[in-house]
């Protein structure tokens, strides 16, 4: 009746040991697997979205079609309309703008596509530079190599 009773109480004592040991893992594979999916959703990489960060997307000669293609997207986003013009005169913000055009119009991976899109949304948000964004774009091709 001893005997019984001890091997009982040992394989009580297997069991609750073997809860606690699963009840021990458990957390560490959840954990694991959050991370996992957070490492995958924090693995592409952020795009500054300030207007200078953009430019030099634009500016660098290797950027390829997609990352013009964000990039522009994110400029008509997030800074698409240009200050009103100053009476006749152009406000200086538009500098910047124009920069973007030549430079894009001279980029050897924008493709017409890239730029007529671009081209359209920017005078839909400013219809009033419409002549200066033209002139821009025209001063960009005819520069292409």
């Amino acid at each position: 009746m001893e005997l019984s009773l001890l091997l009982k109480a040992i394989a009580g004592l297997i069991v609750i040991l073997g809860l606690l040991v699963f009840l021990l893992l458990l957390p560490k594979k959840i954990k694991n697997a959050k991370k996992a999916s957070v490492t995958k959703e924090t693995n592409k990489p952020k795009i500054k979205i300030d207007l200078d960060s953009l430019r030099y997307i634009i500016r660098n000669r290797i950027s390829s079609n997609k990352q013009l293609e964000e990039a522009l997207d994110l400029i008509i986003k997030h800074h698409g309309k240009i200050a009103k013009k100053l009476g006749i005169r152009v406000n200086p913000q538009f500098d910047g703008y124009m920069e973007v055009l030549v430079t894009l119009c001279r980029h050897p991976n924008a493709t017409k596509e890239i730029i007529l899109k671009f081209d359209k949304e920017l005078v839909n948000l400013n219809p009033e530079y419409k002549s200066e964004i033209n002139d821009a774009i025209t001063k960009g091709l005819n520069s292409r190599l």
